[in-house]
């Protein structure tokens, strides 16, 4: 139930030293035997309590409403995990709340931090605030919470900003990029790599969930015009069949890979045999899968949102542009026929890295608990 960045960044911070680390995560199923149903089977299935990957993890359920019951969440949040956090005090005296969403688990927080008389912090993602916090009937929750929280994170400057414009005070929120896992993503021999994968020719890589925001039929849309090259998406969801139809209408489903999810050693792989990573996404945080790309050697190509010019901030990293098949056309084409050498291409993230991550984050709770105690 952890993001699995979300698990990356959390594993780092309980591995410094003199930090302890629990998590709740809670998970949301509708009432009755509704629960039971296939799209939330797997979470009623999890255990209540386990030790996983290191980490000692709740997961408390509370009333999800399907359809109507967003702007609840919440309050049901804060109604299932106060016993659940109570009994984790008595042995656990935990000095914050660290929000890993903004939506709902922040406003959620923010109850529960004063119930318990410790400082909160709220990370944004993206998402979170994109979304819910201008949805009409959650915005007022997330501005509430975002005013009301001890410190903010947010995964780019971009985002910060947005939280700004909302009306959340900036003196409380720092910037707090994603970390990398450089030994998996990093250069390979791209030949081998590539015929292991069974691919001849060009590779474009778009690596993201099959929903509307990534906008995925523009890049297959733009396949039309780059013939000597195929393209493997990576996720899975309700797009899935929409996007087949698109490419089997184009002609162009011969060279289009709907690759559904994959594990992160695989995502790796695909991503070293790329010469170049597309996402035509509509908006984002700081996407992980720009990173990953860079990491691995191969340029981006996306569009100008959220923190893609804190990322692509240089030629090598690759371009940003319109959100168009025929913008996205004349970029990968232009990398595809000059491609810069991956080395460099790696470099720019540079000063990405989850032991900076960890630090950076333990730092930041730290500031907060000795505020509160002053």
């Amino acid at each position: 139930m952890l993001g699995p960045f979300v698990e990356l960044q959390t594993r780092g911070l309980a591995a410094l030293e003199h930090v302890a680390v629990q998590v709740v995560v809670p998970c949301g199923l509708p009432p009755g035997p509704l629960a039971r149903h296939s799209s939330y089977r797997a979470v009623a299935d999890l255990p209540l309590c386990e030790t996983w990957n290191g980490l000692c993890i709740h997961r408390p359920r509370f009333t999800h409403l399907p359809v109507i019951g967003a702007r609840f969440d919440a309050a049901m949040m804060v109604r299932a995990l106060e016993p659940v956090m109570a009994r984790i005090r008595r042995d656990f005296a935990f000095d914050i709340i660290d929000a890993e969403f903004f939506f709902p688990d922040g406003p959620a927080a923010i109850a529960l931090g004063r119930a318990f008389g410790v400082p909160v912090s709220i990370k944004a993602r993206g998402a979170d605030i994109h979304y819910w916090g201008k949805r009409a009937d959650t915005q007022r929750q997330v501005v509430s919470a975002g005013r009301a929280a001890d410190g903010m994170l947010a995964v780019s400057s971009a985002l910060k900003a947005d939280m700004v414009a909302l009306g959340m005070p900036e003196d409380k929120i720092a910037v707090h990029y994603t970390g990398i896992d450089r030994a998996l993503f990093a250069p390979r021999d791209q030949k081998e790599v590539k015929a292991a994968l069974e691919i001849a020719g060009k590779l474009i890589v778009s690596l993201g969930a099959l929903v509307a925001r990534k906008r995925h039929h523009i890049m297959i849309e733009a396949m039309s015009a780059i013939p000597d090259a195929t393209l493997a998406i990576i996720g899975s969801g309700p797009e899935h069949d929409a996007l087949a139809a698109l490419a089997r209408r184009l002609g162009v489903s011969d060279r289009v890979r709907l690759l559904g999810s994959l594990p992160r050693d695989q995502v790796a792989a695909w991503l070293a045999a790329a010469d170049v990573m597309a996402l035509a996404a509509a908006s984002e945080g700081l996407a992980n899968a720009w990173i990953e790309a860079l990491a691995s050697g191969a340029p981006v190509v996306t569009c100008n949102v959220g923190g893609a010019a804190e990322a692509i901030a240089s030629p090598v990293a690759g371009q940003l542009v319109a959100p168009e098949p025929a913008a996205f056309v004349t970029a990968i084409r232009e990398i595809l026929v000059a491609p810069p050498p991956r080395a460099a291409v790696r470099a720019c993230v540079d000063a990405f890295s989850w032991d900076a991550n960890a630090t950076a984050l333990r730092d930041h709770l730290a500031r907060l608990v000795t505020a509160n105690r002053a």
